[in-house]
């Protein structure tokens, strides 16, 4: 009875966890900052996890559904920088904000997307072939698509984020495919753990970017938060009436809205300091607190859902 309420417990309670923990991290950062070279460590754990969870089957359906992750993929980079840049002009946002907004929009959709689709019952498979798509084409697109709406050429080695990406996503995730149809039945009294695991350390990361941001974010202006949740409710919106204008399932349009609305702000904060300056990662670093507790709240009502 213990070992299956604290998973089922720990997946309930993920959104109090992580506002727990950022709260934490805000007061002393040290005590998680310590994280961040660990951070290609803990995706790579998430991912694995997600691995564990799916059959190599869940994949083969993908295949049927290849204009599905097209679409998401398309309302992801369209939906998202434009809707920062004519978010941040109607709230008459500083030029520094709007900055950071279009480089968040214009990044691929984030790892911890993965876990919120399997806390929604969504689609999974479909989820993770969407993430590791559209991050394969960030070296090209992101940086095409930053030009376009601000003029400023950013520049993003392809190989290296290539490799990024096959070592934290598509490695861990293959073994996890692998070692379940292998090990099996030893594996499958132990899988119940695995996303309580990846609540965990998702948790632990945003702790850890809130730490690494706290002056940014102690002296953030209302108004950017206020702008960073229009523009994370505006890409879960476009992500599920898209699919379901295209006919999409419900479960399927889940999947959407979380990939569409849920960016990979780390990508968008470290390109922001970068190219821009610090003040301009204070949307990336809003982001990563918010889409989580949104993408939380919005599993939470999902797997009560009778769909």
């Amino acid at each position: 009875m213990i070992r299956n309420s604290l998973p089922a417990f720990i997946e309930r309670q993920f959104l109090p966890i992580a506002v727990l923990l950022s709260v934490a991290a805000l007061y002393h950062p040290p005590a998680f900052t310590w994280i961040k070279p660990h951070i290609p460590l803990g995706l790579g754990v998430i991912m694995f996890g997600m691995g564990l969870a799916l059959e190599f089957e869940d994949f083969l359906d993908i295949l049927r559904k290849w204009r599905m992750a097209g679409l998401g993929i398309l309302l992801q980079y369209t939906v998202m920088p434009v809707a920062a840049f004519a978010i941040c002009t109607l709230l008459d946002m500083p030029e520094e904000v709007l900055i950071g907004m279009v480089v968040v929009g214009a990044c691929p959709g984030g790892t911890a997307s993965n876990v919120i689709a399997y806390l929604a019952r969504a689609n999974v498979a479909l989820s993770v072939t969407m993430t590791l798509a559209a991050t394969c084409l960030a070296p090209l697109l992101t940086p095409a698509i930053i030009y376009f709406i601000l003029g400023q050429h950013v520049e993003i080695h392809f190989w290296g984020m290539v490799n990024s990406v096959f070592w934290i996503v598509v490695f861990p995730l293959v073994d996890g495919l692998i070692l379940r149809r292998i090990f099996r039945k030893w594996l499958d009294p132990f899988l119940v753990w695995f996303p309580s695991l990846s609540i965990i350390v998702i948790a632990l990361l945003i702790a850890c970017i809130m730490g690494l941001n706290q002056q940014t974010l102690l002296g953030l202006p209302v108004m950017a938060l206020v702008a960073v949740i229009m523009h994370n409710a505006v890409g879960l919106a476009a992500g599920y009436w898209g699919g379901r204008v295209f006919g999409c399932t419900p479960r399927d349009a889940r999947t959407l809205a979380i990939e569409v609305g849920m960016q990979n702000s780390g990508l968008g904060v470290a390109l922001a300091v970068k190219y821009f300056g610090v003040a301009t990662a204070l949307p990336g670093a809003l982001f990563s607190l918010w889409h989580n507790i949104s993408g939380v709240s919005l599993a939470r009502i999902w797997r009560r859902s009778p769909k």
